[in-house]
């Protein structure tokens, strides 16, 4: 499914180590752990790579297909070719509102 995971192996962006091995950090009563390491990481990602691209027509979709109409053995038949070709991703969208990154090293839960 997503790729929203890190690439590299064995690093932690929210981490002041590589590996993620510190002593747990004091959470308050919503488990919501403090960033350990640089004070410019965030847990929230506020962009993503859409799954959306654009056709030679300007239409937006996911996927793209062309009816093609097939004659076999005198009788005419309507296929769908899908379209591979020409298509321009739509590129980083704005989330509507943040979300927590998938790398983010804690549990959350309600105590």
């Amino acid at each position: 499914m997503g790729g929203s995971g890190s690439k590299t192996k064995g690093v932690w962006p929210f981490s002041s180590s590589g590996a993620g091995g510190d002593a747990p950090v004091e959470v308050n009563e919503q488990c919501l752990a403090r960033l350990r390491g640089s004070k410019n990481t965030t847990p929230f990602v506020f962009t993503r790579r859409s799954s959306l691209y654009f056709d030679e027509d300007g239409d937006l979709a996911h996927e793209f297909y062309e009816e093609t109409v097939v004659t076999k053995n005198g009788r005419k038949k309507a296929k769908l070719k899908r379209i591979q070709k020409n298509l321009i991703p739509q590129g980083v969208i704005q989330l509507d509102h943040p979300r927590i990154h998938a790398d983010f090293p804690v549990i959350l839960c309600e105590i």
